[in-house]
């Protein structure tokens, strides 16, 4: 799908019908290649996996810049001119709420997740979390960056649910962490824990697939006429076939050679690396942002 519609700009163009139909021919196409994989060599079926290990990091670096791009876009439209009078209080009470949502979540998981004092690398996690939290505020707050506290709220709030997600990931032979976990027993509360992570990652790779914009190095202005495409359709196929990637290595774990409960999701070591070392890089590209208007002077930020 994004090699036969990349670079599709009008609504006339033949293969913006073909991107929002011709379903049977679709439907014929998934039920093959759904089909195909059981009749490839394993071998194959291996060397797609390190090409999928790659595509779900890619996936997870533009989801990542479109999160931050989506606070910052909520933050600058609160602050217009049209919308600033009647946006002050919501603006307050979600910067508010976003730092006591982030900081009750850093005492539950000192209190769920570091219940010893020998849990010494969940503690490690949760106290690089709350020391960026904190880094990335006090840089916000700074005259000269002036960046604002909601988006840093965000962020926060970003942080602490990659951090709980990262601990919850960890083996069921990790003794510190004392909340119920995915058995594969297929009990309903696993499974509905199943079904709703399945849901917000589809969720959010429509959300990434139709923002292109946030990944335009050099915006020029243009006036959108009526037969222009509403999104980047190559884009938009683009980030679901890295989006599917990303669903591989959650049902493997990240790791192609373990075994997986049934009804299991994005368990296991490499699983919890993985989501600890998005957090970090997502905490050094806000940072960044902030910061980087200042060290190269000389570009244009805008």
């Amino acid at each position: 799908m994004f090699l036969t519609t990349v670079g599709t700009k009008k609504i006339n163009d033949p293969r913006d019908s073909w991107h929002s139909g011709w379903w049977p021919i679709k439907t014929l196409l998934f039920i093959l290649v759904s089909i195909s994989p059981f009749f490839v060599p394993p071998t194959f079926i291996h060397y797609y996996g390190e090409v999928a290990r790659f595509g779900a990091g890619v996936f997870l670096l533009i989801q990542l810049l479109s999160v931050i791009n989506f606070m910052y876009w909520w933050n600058e439209d609160w602050l217009s001119e049209k919308k600033f009078r009647r946006c002050r209080i919501p603006m307050v009470i979600t910067t508010a709420g976003s730092f006591a949502a982030a900081l009750s979540g850093i005492i539950l998981m000192y209190m769920w997740f570091a219940p010893k004092i020998s849990c010494s690398l969940n503690i490690t996690f949760i106290t690089a979390t709350l020391i960026l939290i904190q880094l990335m505020t006090s840089i916000s707050l700074h005259s000269k960056v002036n960046a604002g506290l909601m988006t840093s709220g965000l962020m926060a709030i970003y942080m602490v649910f990659l951090c709980w997600s990262a601990i919850m990931s960890e083996p069921l032979s990790m003794s510190c962490n004392t909340r119920p976990r995915q058995t594969g027993k297929g009990d309903w509360m696993t499974i509905a824990s199943f079904v709703i992570a399945v849901t917000a990652i589809v969720i959010a790779t429509m959300t990434t697939g139709t923002d292109s914009e946030c990944f335009t190095f050099r915006k020029k202005e243009k006036t959108k006429s009526e037969d222009d495409v509403p999104y980047g359709y190559g884009f938009f196929h683009f980030v679901f076939a890295m989006g599917a990637m990303y669903f591989a290595m959650l049902f493997v774990g990240w790791n192609l050679h373990q075994t997986m409960h049934k009804w299991s999701i994005d368990v296991g070591w490499s699983s919890v690396w993985v989501k600890i070392s998005s957090e970090w890089i997502a905490a050094a590209v806000y940072i960044w942002t902030m910061i980087g208007p200042f060290i190269l002077r000389n570009r244009d930020f805008s």
